[in-house]
């Protein structure tokens, strides 16, 4: 049977969840910056892999409810990927402000759980990085994982806050920066989780590469596909091959 809302991924603790935010992978869908350096077959290719080490990172977690958030038309493709690792629930309303509020509207409804949202794309993070985002949430009302763009990786409360998430800045440079101005308004206390990046651009892409070369089995599908795609793009350097 497919895994749905009412479905926990773990049976132990439901006091912490981590809610992965994704899409189904349909070329075009995911990941669009990365069409500079990637064909949109590579592009959904590699959001496969991030997907899926994304979910094993999650299920490693100790005593957490593991589930994905997504629009309602991915609901059945992304159950199928993600098998019986975590439930899948359909927000309300379109985009990723949408997404986000329906997190903490369907998972915190109470100040006794706490509720991390979490991207889809960033597999190589420590896993102590979310242990401890977990633990900061426990004394803060919000906790927050900053990018080096400008953004976010992740953003954990205890209870909904409707206005938190609002419909412009999300995937800018100052989405943060919004993010906190609202949290003050709402008067939240905030901690923060380490600076960390999320895959974007193709920079992204070389920097996970020699980062995945000295470390695969931090995201092992990912690695894998990584080494196979720095191989194809060296031997059309060298006119052995095709990308």
């Amino acid at each position: 049977m497919e895994p749905s809302s009412q479905t926990s991924a773990h049976s132990g603790n439901k006091n912490c969840t981590l809610v992965i935010m994704a899409k189904a992978p349909r070329p075009g869908a995911v990941k669009t910056r990365l069409g500079s350096r990637l064909s949109s077959a590579a592009v959904t290719d590699f959001y496969c892999c991030l997907l899926d080490d994304t979910l094993a990172l999650a299920r490693s977690l100790s005593d957490v409810e593991v589930a994905i958030m997504c629009p309602d038309s991915d609901v059945d493709e992304l159950s199928k990927l993600a098998g019986h690792r975590a439930s899948v629930i359909a927000q309300k309303g379109e985009g990723l402000a949408a997404g986000l509020t329906s997190v903490f509207a369907h998972f915190a409804d109470d100040h006794q759980r706490r509720t991390i949202a979490f991207n889809s794309d960033s597999p190589h993070l420590p896993r102590s990085v979310l242990e401890n985002a977990f633990e900061t949430l426990a004394a803060q009302d919000v906790v927050v994982g900053p990018t080096h763009d400008g953004g976010y990786y992740l953003v954990g409360a205890k209870t909904s806050h409707p206005t938190l998430f609002a419909h412009d800045g999300m995937g800018t440079s100052s989405a943060l920066e919004r993010l906190l101005s609202r949290a003050r308004a709402l008067q939240l206390s905030v901690g923060f989780a380490d600076p960390f990046y999320d895959i974007d651009v193709a920079d992204d892409l070389t920097r996970l590469a020699a980062e995945l070369r000295l470390a695969p089995a931090r995201a092992p599908r990912t690695a894998e596909w990584l080494r196979q795609w720095e191989l194809s793009a060296a031997q059309l350097r060298t006119g052995t091959g095709e990308l």
